[in-house]
């Protein structure tokens, strides 16, 4: 990699960043198709993201990827929203347009293309979606346009409440359709066991906590597939669990490379080189040796 003085920075914001593969995946990408861009991570406490944007932009930072606990908040801070970002309010990646911030939203791209390579079609399909925060807006958003039913459990029930209203009165679909509650045992029990795709949008089972779960092992089944959106452990224990229950598995992997290749697109206007960007994503796993390299993902 040859920096220079005209190299565009991109990088990535969230609290915490360090276990993040999105430096790996971006690099890799601009190395292959030879652009003079680089990507690094920046740890921002929630009461520093307003410094954080301020300073990326004048420092002339051509984009940004947003994490959690951002998603959401980080609206305040920019000049414009692409038309995703503002029907959903939340954004997880910022272009640096000649001095104007313009967020967009990539999650539910994200989403969407994981569950069709695994073969899984959302449309008319019962769905829950775990968590309220902003990946869970990008994917029930996204997801609401497809399902059968939608059900956003959420341990703050009012803010599930407030999603799925604005879910049904945004994209003006029936209010039945989009249901919500409490994220506890009660909620769970009953909604999983008609349910056909359950999504954790929440970061329970993610490292240093890699052994909490938001599902007890008792209520899944055979006939779910259980889409875990934490990679970090690659294989969570809520997907361990789900195997042996004889469930249909997806990771966060697949999300997390079709949500940066949309982000890389923004930044660069190229199209992003996919396997490439898989390739990397595995090659660091196996050398940090935390999950065996899965075979199912190709990008």
């Amino acid at each position: 990699m040859n920096l220079s003085a005209r190299t565009k920075v991109c990088a990535l914001i969230g609290h915490p960043v360090e276990h993040s593969l999105s430096p790996i995946i971006q690099n890799a990408a601009f190395q292959h198709l030879g652009l003079d861009y680089v990507y690094v991570a920046f740890n921002v406490k929630p009461e520093d993201l307003g410094y954080a944007v301020l300073g990326a932009k004048s420092l002339g930072i051509h984009g940004l990827n947003v994490t959690m606990p951002h998603k959401v908040e980080v609206i305040r801070y920019l000049d414009e929203l692409d038309g995703d970002a503002r029907l959903i309010g939340s954004v997880n990646t910022i272009l640096n347009s000649n001095g104007r911030l313009i967020g967009y939203t990539t999650d539910g791209i994200g989403v969407l293309n994981a569950l069709k390579y695994a073969g899984e079609d959302p449309a008319n399909k019962k769905i829950i979606v775990l968590g309220a925060g902003g990946a869970s807006r990008s994917i029930s958003f996204s997801l609401a346009k497809y399902a059968r039913e939608l059900v956003i459990l959420n341990r703050t029930v009012d803010k599930a409440e407030g999603l799925a209203k604005d879910i049904a009165c945004s994209l003006g679909i029936r209010a039945d359709t989009v249901r919500f509650g409490k994220l506890d045992y009660s909620h769970l029990e009953t909604e999983l066991k008609d349910a056909d795709i359950v999504i954790n949008a929440t970061s329970v089972g993610m490292k240093p906590n890699d052994e909490e779960t938001p599902i007890k092992r008792e209520l899944l089944h055979s006939g779910l597939t259980v889409f875990d959106i934490v990679y970090e452990p690659l294989e969570t224990r809520l997907l361990r669990e789900a195997k042996l229950a004889g469930a249909k598995t997806i990771d966060g992997l697949s999300m997390l490379i079709h949500q940066g290749a949309a982000s890389f697109e923004i930044w660069t206007g190229v199209k992003a080189p996919i396997e490439v960007m898989r390739e990397a994503a595995l090659k660091k796993i196996r050398e940090t040796h935390e999950v065996s390299a899965p075979q199912q993902f190709k990008g």
